[in-house]
């Protein structure tokens, strides 16, 4: 909801698709910062206190924004906003080994992703419905989707209620449910271990790992940006079949959820290259549909080798990483990763597009084509780890 309401009142505020399209753009910059900020803050904190933290301060940031009706203002909280939600993701995403068993990761990680991406559809649908009631009276009325970003926050609250209250969460080194002591830094006063974002690229799973979630991130923020063309200028469709398109992608993200789950005995370094495969093959397939029919099908395929990587990818971090340290900067990056492929390819594909499409070129088909040959030569670079044991 939050996300709807920023772009369209940054849309209210300007009437223009660039300025718009500058919300995504402003996400990069803290995606990046906040990477090396999560890594120091998640490392050094008590888990569930950081959790908290980031929730209720989000909350704060995001009740402010209706207060003052100006562009700048909404660029100044979503480029704000950004930094604490990679804070949370990753003290969120390290601490799952400690609540679950091993055997179970895929599971979790599977509820987290569906919880996340599969409120989607739901979001944009109750934003809609919210930005619709009959305000015109009064200081609501004049402050459009105040109420949206006062129930935005509202959420921030009610998740850090439930995590104060969540048992097994701990901080680094600590048994679960007490409070982390502060490790003994050596001379010259810095913490022992990694803690810049570029060191979770020495570990050698996530340089396994990392190549499939950025050409995942391509994947989608190329579709995310280009599909509304497809299907109504490339396809002929209204803008009724493209929500269709959008509901498909969720149906297919829950598809993803139960094939991780039935797939749990199988490598995740192969669900992760299998997923990643799927969604690769399926952008080049929909860049090509000559009906809507057949991006209908591609949706639900994409959604659900899209599930599959990512979850599977974030259950071999946890997993194979034993060491806190490593684990909080693999899932530093990964988030950081995600963000910055995204929002770059959104804008990029978006740019591209048009450029072609204005030079009397089929951008859209020719951008989404090259994005799926992108994630599928990503894909084919994840190989799994064969350990002595295996060889045996």
């Amino acid at each position: 909801m939050g996300t709807f309401a920023l772009m369209a009142l940054v849309d209210h505020l300007s009437d223009s698709a660039a300025a718009v399209g500058g919300i995504l753009a402003f996400r990069l910059i803290p995606a990046a910062v906040g990477g090396t900020l999560a890594a120091k803050l998640v490392n050094r904190w008590d888990r569930r206190r950081t959790m908290i933290t980031m929730d209720l301060l989000r909350a704060g940031m995001i009740a402010v924004v209706p207060f003052v009706q100006e562009l700048w203002w909404v660029y100044l909280w979503a480029l704000a906003l950004e930094a604490p939600s990679v804070v949370f993701l990753a003290s969120r995403d390290s601490c799952i080994p400690d609540l679950v068993d091993e055997a179970d990761l895929p599971l979790a990680n599977a509820a987290m992703m569906g919880s996340s991406y599969g409120n989607i559809p739901i979001g944009a649908g109750l934003f809609a419905a919210f930005a619709a009631l009959p305000l015109d009276d009064g200081w609501l009325g004049s402050h459009p989707y105040a109420l949206v970003f006062w129930i935005d926050a509202l959420t921030f609250g009610v998740s850090a209620f439930f995590i104060a209250r969540a048992l097994g969460i701990r901080g680094r080194g600590a048994p679960a449910d007490e409070p982390p002591e502060s490790p003994a830094p050596p001379a010259g006063g810095r913490p022992a271990g990694p803690s810049r974002l570029r060191d979770a690229w020495l570990v050698p799973l996530v340089r396994r790992v990392l190549p499939a979630t950025a050409a995942a991130a391509v994947g989608l923020g190329a579709l995310f940006s280009l599909g509304i063309k497809l299907v109504q200028e490339e396809l002929r469709a209204s803008d009724i079949e493209y929500g269709v398109l959008i509901v498909l992608f969720g149906a297919g993200a829950g598809i993803g959820l139960a094939v991780g789950h039935k797939s749990r005995h199988v490598d995740l370094l192969v669900l992760t290259r299998r997923g990643a495969l799927v969604m690769g093959a399926l952008v080049a397939m929909m860049s090509q549909s000559p009906t809507v029919w057949l991006a209908f099908l591609g949706a639900v395929g994409f959604g659900a080798g899209a599930t599959v990587a990512l979850t599977s990818g974030m259950s071999a971090l946890q997993a194979r990483i034993p060491d806190e340290g490593e684990r909080v900067l693999a899932f530093s990056a990964f988030h950081v990763v995600i963000r910055i492929g995204l929002g770059a390819a959104a804008l990029g594909a978006g740019a591209i597009g048009d450029g072609l499409n204005g030079a009397g070129l089929p951008g859209t088909r020719s951008v989404l084509l090259a994005s799926g040959l992108i994630v599928l030569a990503s894909a084919a670079t994840v190989r799994p780890i064969i350990d002595v044991d295996q060889r045996a």
